[in-house]
């Protein structure tokens, strides 16, 4: 029995089943750790990293790997922590984040060097994350329902309702932005799919477009309409897609308004939103206000910029450096409402100086820079999605967010250079034959 059961797992590695049954098993691990299991989130790099080893074919890929440009950006930013040693000080977080980071090489190791997944595959991890997203978003309006009231009574002091299973709201409402883009990008190139698939994906995304509105997701709505913009520009000026483009315009200018006159949630959240934001123009307490604590988190911030432009103050000394500059000056804030950032583009130059930030900025923007690998709408989608939520948040320094990151950034664009990359060597294998 043992003889033979080593034997159909040595005829699975050999034919390198092995390999891609274990990388779509990470794969769904990290889209249910994303949504309901933080434990599943830690073990899915770990299940990748083993399918990459489980390559038969481990040598020649570790050739091609090098070549990828998506898999040197991230190891780029993670080896600058390893630099950051040379003038840190605070070596317990340098330690954790040093450990916590990993991913950034992992998640990018298991899809470059790993049997890749079918096409049928990658659609079900897809249609896992859309409709997953989709079914937590019901359960948390159903929760939202029972306690309405309530919670549009607190959007006055700034707190959102999180997902059902427990998913920080600003984190949950990404999730939903991304979901509602993805369904909405399958529903546009994939018009041959077969009629339930794509009803399917257009209820996924109503759900989550609905979500965002009903429970009045700042972060998710700014992120939803920014790409709604982008796209309806693009489609109109450069693809001239008329009727797409007018539609999408017409959902642009009279979404927002019809929200706001329909749905109390945003109209409290509108006008809370406002009124947070004049407490700090007028110098008034802003202990309670959450907007006003980030504006005087940038100022905070763009202080210790100044005394450090170039290298920052090290990435693991961000906090204590804020908290430092805080108490110079402490905008009236009581210490246990002296919050970070909330930027990652201000919280990666604050930490790495102007180094640190262009090696983020590389990791993000970098692919745009190769048009010729991405002809991709779900990459293009989901790095301006991060490029807008994180002028609200440093998402990368939690770690729900930072793990979203990582493994879109390996599904999409590690494993569509990777393809890119094996199509033209084969390309070129059959030129040079004939």
């Amino acid at each position: 029995m043992v003889t033979t059961r080593f034997a159909a797992a040595a005829k699975l590695y050999r034919q390198g089943r092995l390999s891609q049954y274990l990388l779509l098993l990470a794969c769904l691990a990290g889209v249910t750790g994303l949504l309901a299991s933080r434990a599943l989130i830690a073990l899915s790099p770990l299940v990748g990293v083993a399918a990459a080893l489980t390559n038969p074919d481990l040598r020649r890929q570790w050739a091609r790997y090098k070549k990828l440009r998506t898999v040197w950006f991230p190891a780029l930013l993670y080896g600058f922590w390893w630099v950051s040693a040379v003038y840190t000080s605070d070596w317990t977080v340098w330690r954790h984040e040093v450990y916590r980071q990993l991913p950034l090489l992992g998640v990018p190791l298991a899809f470059g060097l790993s049997v890749p997944l079918s096409a049928r595959q990658r659609k079900w991890v897809a249609g896992g994350f859309l409709g997953g997203t989709a079914l937590v978003a019901l359960g948390t309006i159903a929760r939202y329902a029972q306690q309405h009231t309530f919670t549009n009574d607190t959007f006055g002091l700034g707190p959102s309702l999180p997902s059902i299973t427990g998913i920080f709201h600003i984190h949950f409402s990404l999730m939903l932005a991304l979901a509602a883009l993805v369904g909405g990008v399958f529903l546009y190139t994939r018009k041959s799919a077969p009629d339930f698939q794509r009803l399917l994906a257009a209820g996924a995304v109503l759900i989550c477009v609905g979500a965002l509105h009903i429970l009045a997701y700042r972060t998710g709505l700014l992120v939803f309409y920014a790409i709604l913009c982008i796209d309806t520009l693009v489609v109109l000026l450069f693809r001239r897609r008329w009727v797409l483009g007018l539609g999408l315009l017409l959902l642009l200018l009279l979404g927002p308004p019809a929200a706001y006159h329909t749905l109390p949630a945003v109209r409290n959240r509108v006008a809370a939103t406002l009124f947070d934001i004049e407490q700090f123009t007028l110098h008034h307490d802003i202990n309670n206000y959450s907007l006003s604590k980030r504006l005087a988190a940038w100022h905070t911030a763009l202080a210790l910029v100044r005394q450090q432009p170039w290298v920052g103050v090290a990435p693991a000394d961000v906090r204590s450096a804020m908290m430092a500059q805080y108490a110079q000056h402490s905008f009236g804030l009581l210490p246990a409402n002296r919050v970070m950032i909330h930027n990652q583009y201000l919280h990666q130059l604050v930490g790495g100086g102007v180094l640190g930030l262009s090696l983020w900025l590389l990791v993000l923007f970098g692919p745009l820079l190769q048009p010729g690998r991405w002809q991709n709408a779900y990459v293009y989608h989901f790095l301006l999605l991060h490029a807008v939520a994180i002028l609200a948040d440093s998402l990368l320094e939690l770690q729900i967010s930072f793990n979203l990151f990582v493994f879109c950034y390996g599904f999409l664009l590690v494993a569509a250079e990777r393809r890119w990359l094996t199509d033209s060597l084969a390309e070129s294998y059959m030129l040079e034959s004939s």
